[in-house]
């Protein structure tokens, strides 16, 4: 297998010498090529600020984080929107799409800012759409679209320039469940017959039964991990529920 990412020993510490918050203690994990990863824990457990350090949005305090052999640590801060542009992908809870742009047009964005050849951008555009099933509203705008229709797109926008990493935050956050149960059926498409990988940060087990793996967070750090394997998605979510009833009772191992 490809590694993509490796963390070694993050470390994200907040404040000044006499008030110091460690949002994150001491967190090394590798995610593999076509991975599908979730990340879990509750509020104040680390796991958006993890995001945003994987991503580049926050610097961290010690550790290395390394994207197909590159330090991402060392990334100079000029040249962090061209390192995101060309390798990550982002999808999020609020669709961050513009509303005076078409469907069609929202996506084409992202290729305009990666200066993608001009006579390639359409075609790009109705592949990536027929992939996601969103061919029928590439005209609309928006507000005429449903909020499963919305991320359907936002996923579209992240995968257009074949990101190495997708990085998804509370994907479902914002949607009904009828909307939840279809976007994740499609992100699990785009893992399994497109190859893509996948880190997703929930806090939500039913989120987190596609994932093909779970780390748990508690106080900065990993609690445990879990794997789906042969798992029926049903069994999986059991599972994860019984681990979160552990994380909350407090124990500190998983038998």
């Amino acid at each position: 297998m490809n590694t993509i990412l490796r963390l070694e020993h993050i470390q994200k510490y907040y404040g000044n010498e006499g008030n110091i918050t460690k949002a994150i203690r001491d967190i090394s994990f590798s995610v593999e090529a076509g991975e599908f990863l979730g990340i879990m824990g509750s509020s104040g457990s680390g796991k958006t600020t993890l995001l945003n350090c994987i991503s580049t949005i926050d610097t961290v305090s010690a550790g290395h984080i390394y994207l197909e052999g590159t330090d991402v640590t060392e990334i100079k801060q000029k040249a962090l929107a061209r390192f995101r542009r060309e390798n990550l992908g982002f999808v999020f809870q609020d669709f961050n799409l513009l509303d005076t742009l078409t469907i069609s047009e929202n996506i084409a964005l992202a290729l305009a800012i990666s200066q993608a050849p001009a006579d390639s951008v359409e075609t790009c555009i109705l592949d990536m759409a027929r992939k996601l099933n969103i061919s029928e509203i590439l005209n609309k705008y928006p507000y005429q679209v449903s909020g499963g229709q919305k991320q359907r797109c936002a996923c579209a926008r992240a995968l257009i320039n074949n990101p190495k990493l997708l990085l998804a935050d509370e994907p479902t956050g914002a949607l009904d469940s009828h909307s939840s149960q279809m976007l994740l059926s499609t992100m699990q498409s785009i893992n399994t017959q497109l190859g893509a990988t996948i880190l997703m940060v929930t806090h939500d087990a039913f989120t987190a039964s596609y994932a093909g793996r779970i780390l748990f967070l508690r106080d900065g750090e990993i609690f445990t991990e879990l794997c789906r394997g042969s798992d029926e998605r049903s069994t999986f979510f059991k599972k994860i529920l019984n681990v979160l009833t552990m994380m909350g009772g407090g124990q500190s191992h998983v038998c």
